[in-house]
């Protein structure tokens, strides 16, 4: 089945597969830290009419970068495969600990972004996923460069835990698309800037208009391009 030519096709797709978790069709975001999976992720949420969207950071913790899979099974995957809507703790990561709980409700599509959203333990529950294709050298660089130098001690724990991580459970391999960002109809290689086009960015921001000052909005664009062959033919 070929890729789809644009996010809107994209969109189109995700929200006709099966569903995979219960009643929803939950779709992975993964990649490296500094990709643009959040950006990503909030663009295919809004041509998707609201989809509901759970930002794996707030699952996630110092103590435990990549050791979330028990807490995630539990307190989000068991309630919606009931249909029920799922209620977890979500992390503060300057207060360090977990100081709110939030609300996912079972809805036809949600998307869950982070790290890791493509490991092994959670790709049965998936209906499709989708890996931002950026070098992790350039993904990374392009974190530091958002987070700035207060957040260097953060990177230089980060960048090995994320190797190691990836090293043992590899998410790219098994993504059914590969999605790359584009900036004025040219493809951008590592968010780095173009001639003639203009410095991507997907910083990991909860505040909105942060993330649009950061990716230039609608501007951005991305090619889609087959990972793993036959992977959303009829099953």
């Amino acid at each position: 089945m070929p890729a789809p030519s644009s996010l809107d096709a994209l969109a189109h797709r995700l929200a006709a597969l099966p569903p995979s978790c219960g009643p929803v069709r939950l779709v992975g975001v993964d990649g490296h830290a500094g990709s643009g999976k959040t950006t990503l992720a909030r663009r295919l949420a809004a041509l998707l009419g609201g989809a509901p969207v759970l930002h794996l950071d707030d699952v996630a913790s110092h103590e435990a970068l990549f050791d979330w899979t028990e807490r995630l099974t539990e307190q989000v995957l068991r309630p919606l495969e009931r249909g029920e809507p799922a209620h977890y703790e979500v992390y503060d990561w300057v207060a360090r600990s977990r100081t709110g709980r939030a609300v996912l409700p079972p809805a036809p599509v949600v998307l869950v972004e982070g790290v890791g959203a493509g490991r092994a333990a959670l790709r049965p529950y998936l209906a499709c996923l989708l890996w931002m294709d950026m070098p992790p050298g350039d993904a990374w660089r392009r974190g530091q460069e958002r987070d700035g130098p207060e957040q260097a001690g953060f990177w230089a724990g980060w960048i090995p835990a994320e190797r190691a991580h990836f090293a043992a459970d590899p998410s790219r391999p098994w993504a059914d698309f590969l999605v790359r960002e584009v900036s004025e109809g040219r493809e951008v290689p590592g968010g780095r800037e173009v001639p003639g086009g203009r410095e991507a960015s997907g910083a990991r921001e909860k505040d909105e208009a942060a993330k649009d000052a950061g990716d230039g909005g609608d501007r951005t664009g991305y090619t889609v391009r087959e990972g793993r062959t036959g992977a959303l033919d009829p099953r």
